[in-house]
């Protein structure tokens, strides 16, 4: 492994993406990329699981807290951001660890993926028409207009719901064209860290108790005067909503940890979902004896049978 590598350590969320990532950086003479859409938040700590400085261990990491609560999230940068990034790390000799489980975010670095633009104009209206009629009623065109992005998107996610009919409106084709068969624009290999239903929920449920712990309603309380609750992207971040609506008075303490937990593990559904559809990434179990050992051995795995070397599907 004297060349430097692109691994993605990618999963549901409690499964140890970060240490791994950690260790395989410094395993293979190389450093940590974030993949994670929440990190890039300034500010957002505690309820995304950044780790702090002391607890990556010398080994730098990028693209950790770009961006002010207010700005809504913007994969179409990120990409920019992120493919620099691994190429300088590449052209100093250094592997790329890209660790997160955004799924999105990862095609993005990885794969032959481009993001149709934006207009500001049919943007504006979409949004508008989303706080006049809400979220639901915007779902049901997008799920005439393109059946297969309904089905993806959950009902009341807002932004997801009107950047897809945005794209719609803009290129004439469906929102899910513009998501091609996996290619990777560069020799990559994916480590997926996954659980069992049980052991994955009991750790997703003591990651939120762990984040109240350590203090995240002070976090979304001390991040509310700089914008927070207009960030059209943050302030839908899992804990946070949940932590909004509890210092908004519409629910009790209680109430917004409880419905942390079952955010959570829906989420972590849909991370097994989308990294699940790709035959590329080669998964472990999390709790593994020898996790570092395994994963370095799975560098070398041969690719599954009907991809190419550059891991696209035959």
């Amino acid at each position: 492994m004297s060349e430097p590598l692109v691994v993605a350590v990618v999963g549901p969320t409690a499964t140890g993406k970060s240490a791994l990532g950690i260790e395989l950086a410094e395993r293979l003479g190389g450093e940590v990329v974030n993949t994670d859409s929440m990190q890039l938040y300034r500010g957002m700590d505690i309820g995304t699981a950044k780790l702090t400085p002391a607890e990556r261990e010398g080994v730098p990491h990028h693209l950790l807290d770009l961006w002010e609560v207010t700005e809504p999230a913007a994969v179409a940068v990120y990409q920019r951001l992120a493919r620099k990034v691994v190429a300088d790390l590449l052209a100093a000799g250094k592997s790329a660890v890209l660790v997160g489980g955004s799924g999105l975010y990862v095609r993005a670095v990885l794969d032959d993926l481009d993001f149709p633009g934006t207009e500001p104009e049919v943007r504006g209206r979409l949004e508008a028409e989303l706080e006049e009629v809400g979220a639901p009623a915007l779902h049901a065109r997008l799920a005439t207009l393109d059946p297969v992005a309904a089905e993806r998107i959950l009902p009341g996610n807002g932004r997801r719901i009107v950047r897809a009919l945005e794209v719609i409106e803009l290129t004439g084709q469906p929102f899910t064209a513009k998501l091609p068969d996996p290619r990777y624009v560069r020799p990559a290999v994916q480590i997926g860290l996954g659980a069992d239903r049980e052991t994955l929920d009991r750790r997703l449920d003591d990651r939120v108790d762990a984040m109240w712990a350590a203090g995240l309603v002070d976090e979304v309380r001390g991040l509310m005067p700089r914008g927070l609750r207009e960030g059209r992207t943050a302030s839908k971040a899992l804990g946070y909503a949940q932590v909004l609506q509890f210092l908004d008075g519409a629910c009790d303490e209680d109430a917004a940890r409880a419905e942390t937990k079952r955010a959570t593990r829906k989420f972590a559904r849909r991370q097994m979902a989308w990294f699940g559809r790709d035959a590329r990434v080669r998964w472990l179990p999390a709790d593994h004896p020898q996790l570092i050992d395994a994963a370095l051995a799975a560098l070398e795995r041969p690719l599954p049978a009907g991809t190419d070397r550059a891991g696209s599907v035959l």
